[in-house]
């Protein structure tokens, strides 16, 4: 399977400089085992951004490439393929030039693939940003090109002595990408883009069911309530819940519909679903983890329920936010 790459017009002229008329070049480095979803973060960037230059009568800017050492298909670490050019079919001449090093489960691995790291430390050496993703820094590491890095071997090569533009780890792949695009074409098509992605009228569980305003709550059944908000990491019965409350499980299915104005399991849903929301915007846990530190199972069962109540799945409801964060 290929890598599926995840409005409006911007009215302002395009502020592109002269020597940036013709195109910049966008290299991704994945190996087997890469993270899928911040790849199609970047994707989607930039082709966003080219978007936006094609509506305003103007060329594609960003020409985004997926490499690996020896090219073709490669398996990312949540079992989707995608199809990738090889590192040979990229030499590295003057000229704009970026480049992202994927991270993954299989980094490590990847960092000890000694023609994929001599490509990368050569590549280092030709860009102007290298953004290392994650577990993406072990390859960097690996290269050894910024310790070596040698003014002298640029002025051959007629390259700037100054070093490329290095992101730091905390920097998420949508900041960074939004980060160049904002560089390159200015502010207002970066925030254009990070708009288009953020999140639109979510439901984000954030706020649980309110009990009905027509009862009162009892302290049992509020009790029992608390208990299921604490325990969504853990397997969980109605029989336990109903025992916090005193009841027998009938009784307790009965009041906790008619004093919380839902049943137990959708409570303990929407408690489940809340807290993955605020694990993908908080944290950078692959989203497996997520699921099972929720409660939910696997990631996959996470997207089937997002996609049902949120109409979107974990990654993009990830990457939007991330977006909308990045608006300035």
């Amino acid at each position: 399977m290929d890598v599926c790459t995840m409005s409006h017009c911007v009215a302002a002229k395009s502020v592109i400089s002269p020597h940036r008329s013709k195109s910049k070049r966008i290299d991704i480095a994945l190996f087997n085992g890469f993270a899928l979803p911040d790849t199609a973060a970047i994707i989607e960037v930039f082709q966003k951004a080219n978007a936006l230059l094609q509506r305003n009568a103007r060329r594609a800017y960003y020409q985004v490439s997926l490499l690996s050492a020896s090219g073709g298909r490669i398996a990312s670490s949540s079992s989707v393929f995608v199809w990738t050019e090889s590192i040979d079919s990229h030499c590295h001449i003057n000229g704009l030039h970026t480049l992202f090093i994927a991270g993954g489960t299989g980094a490590q691995l990847a960092s000890r693939d000694e023609r994929l790291i001599v490509w990368l430390g050569r590549a280092y050496r030709y860009s102007d940003t290298v953004h290392p993703i994650a577990e993406g820094h072990l390859l960097l590491d690996a290269t050894g090109a910024e310790k070596s890095h040698d003014p002298q071997h640029d002025s051959v090569t007629n390259q700037s002595s100054a070093r490329a533009t290095l992101f730091g780890e905390g920097v998420s792949p949508v900041h960074a990408a939004l980060h160049i695009v904002r560089e390159d074409l200015g502010g207002e098509f970066a925030q254009q883009i990070a708009r288009s992605m953020a999140p639109q009228d979510d439901t984000s569980f954030g706020t649980l069911s309110k009990a009905n305003s027509a009862s009162q709550v009892s302290d049992k059944i509020m009790a029992s309530a608390r208990w299921l908000q604490a325990n969504v990491d853990r397997p969980i019965s109605i029989d336990h819940a109903a025992q916090i409350a005193a009841m027998s499980e009938r009784n307790f299915l009965r009041r906790f519909k008619n004093e919380m104005g839902t049943t137990p399991s959708d409570y303990l849903l929407q408690a489940r679903l809340g807290m993955s929301c605020r694990m993908l915007v908080q944290t950078r846990l692959p989203i497996d983890k997520i699921a099972r530190r929720c409660g939910i199972g696997s990631g996959g069962h996470l997207a089937k329920l997002f996609r049902k109540h949120l109409s979107t799945t974990p990654t993009e409801y990830r990457m939007r936010h991330e977006a909308q964060r990045a608006i300035v």
